[in-house]
């Protein structure tokens, strides 16, 4: 494309790979979420567009000349919980201290649009090596409530299941899990068949494995929708942020009403 003398090169990245490995945590591991970075800038990409990342820092990786808008595909799961499930004390999940922000984000949106008064609780793991979890503890009481599990992604589903075990062991009433890149690498699918979890929602970021869309309890939400308006508002030069900003959409939507009369009347 760039050979082919195009103007602006817009790259969409729903999943970004090697996005865990984001730092160097011991001698000789590369820190590979910058190396893709590099790549994408050296053939030429002059913006990405990518959801969830696993960590926001990423976005430094890329020089200032390659902006990189990170998408939030919370609020496609808001959507969904806010009006297919009937929730009962709504209690929102961390599955660990890293995943707080992102937690407490779903949770005002969901307060926001379902009028409920979730709270808030976190789970603190440990791990003795990668891919392995040891202890874990919960912050904050969920006995009696509905719990939601909000990760970015779910790749063997061990903590996943593990974090579902101690919610229900808590006095959870019900657990459901939202991420937005569903890996269902490995043993996942028959770890979560076989679990206490009432549903496991994921957006289409990544496509899913065979076994995957044949489990009762998975269910894939598309956002398409929110990839086109993105593209649509960077290649109409306007504000991408707006489109998770309640307020601005919410006056959007007046002027657009209050327009519609007068086009009308201009069309007659």
């Amino acid at each position: 494309m760039r050979r082919a003398s195009a103007e602006k090169i817009t790259v969409v990245v729903p999943y970004y790979g090697y996005a865990r490995q984001d730092r160097k945590m011991t001698s000789r591991v590369p820190i590979s979420a910058a190396d893709i970075a590099r790549l994408l800038e050296s053939v030429g990409v002059d913006r990405v567009i990518a959801v969830d990342l696993h960590c926001g820092q990423i976005q430094g990786f890329f020089g200032p000349r390659v902006p990189v808008d990170n998408l939030a595909a919370a609020r496609v799961g808001v959507d969904y919980f806010a009006s297919k499930v009937d929730l009962t004390n709504p209690m929102v999940i961390s599955p660990d201290a890293g995943g707080v922000y992102r937690a407490k984000v779903f949770r005002e949106g969901l307060n926001a649009q379902a009028g409920t008064d979730a709270g808030l609780a976190m789970i603190v793991k440990q791990r003795p090596r990668a891919g392995v979890v040891g202890q874990m503890d919960l912050v904050g009481e969920v006995e009696g409530c509905d719990c939601i599990i909000v990760d970015d992604m779910i790749d063997t589903a061990g903590t996943l299941c593990k974090a579902a075990d101690l919610l229900k062991a808590k006095g959870a009433r019900r657990v459901f899990s939202f991420a937005s890149h569903g890996l269902f690498s490995g043993p996942a699918v028959p770890r979560i068949s076989k679990s206490c979890l009432e549903k496991v929602v994921v957006v289409n970021t990544i496509p899913l494995a065979s076994n995957a869309k044949t489990c009762s309890k998975i269910e894939q939400l598309s956002i398409a929708p929110m990839l086109a308006k993105a593209i649509k508002r960077i290649h109409q030069r306007q504000s991408v942020s707006a489109m998770f900003d309640k307020k601005v959409a919410a006056a959007s939507a007046v002027v657009k009403a209050d327009a519609a009369p007068a086009a009308r009347q201009a069309r007659a």
